[in-house]
């Protein structure tokens, strides 16, 4: 991206608190998101009063000691009014990575894939669309409308990406991320059959790899992300890994059967 900004840039995420988010408030922006992900960061929206309530009456004190940041409004909007615990921003330690060629798809899954599903996949073919499918029936609905045209902002601009699999035609399963330096930070999937969110991870993964990246950030730690092969990384290598060049090559986007996963 040839857009930059700084919000970020005095925020040291190093020692934000492991538990907690490591600030509030700035906005959403393409701009903006982006230098969150450069700096380790991942945004929550609040997604009403009483989130915000919640917010503010749990990191207060954090705040107020300096633990937690208090960033002034960029003006992009973030949330519930201007309220600056309308918006978090996360970089949990340790963080949950997975290699590119990690992704655990199952023996038995991946048997199916070889022998019988008439799955395709693609990339950046329907981004909007995997974005949508995400925000299907979530709760809490994290994947604000604000959110949402950030993303779009920086998918337009080459830095957010998605695959999609396919049968007949249909939409089954997705997954969306944002490339900072060499790391792809996984935000959400769907899957409308089973088994097709993790044919999505396994074939960004692919296709980032083929890029030249080198990590895939999964966010939050948790039973299901490490199914998918995700291993604890301590926050400081994690941004040390961040810091390094990007992806040399563009992402593949055509079309690609599903079973070479397999």
């Amino acid at each position: 991206m040839s857009e930059m900004s700084e919000v970020f840039a005095g925020l040291d995420v190093a020692r934000a608190p492991t538990g907690g988010p490591a600030a509030f408030g700035a906005g959403l922006d393409a701009e903006v998101l982006f230098d969150a992900y450069r700096h380790g960061l991942f945004p929550l929206p609040a997604v009403d009063d009483y989130t915000i309530a919640f917010n503010e009456a749990r990191f207060e004190d954090a705040v107020a000691a300096g633990e937690v940041a208090l960033l002034p409004a960029t003006g992009g909007g973030g949330g519930v009014g201007a309220d600056p615990y309308a918006l978090a921003w996360w970089s949990p330690d340790p963080r949950p990575v997975i290699a590119p060629d990690g992704v655990r798809l199952g023996s038995r899954f991946a048997r199916r894939l070889r022998n019988g599903l008439d799955w395709w996949t693609s990339a950046d073919r329907a981004f909007e669309s995997v974005l949508a499918g995400c925000a299907e029936g979530r709760r809490p609905a994290w994947l604000t409308r604000e959110l949402r045209a950030a993303l779009v902002g920086l998918h337009e601009r080459g830095a957010a990406h998605s695959a999609e699999v396919w049968e007949d035609g249909e939409l089954i399963g997705g997954v969306f991320g944002v490339a900072a330096g060499p790391v792809l930070s996984l935000d959400s999937m769907f899957h409308r059959r089973s088994g097709a969110a993790r044919v999505a991870v396994a074939d960004l993964a692919a296709r980032f790899a083929a890029a030249g990246g080198r990590l895939l950030d999964a966010q939050w730690d948790s039973p299901h992300v490490r199914s998918l092969g995700a291993v604890p990384m301590p926050r400081a290598r994690y941004l040390a890994e961040l810091a390094g060049p990007p992806a040399p090559r563009p992402l593949p986007a055509g079309p690609l059967p599903a079973a070479r996963l397999g």
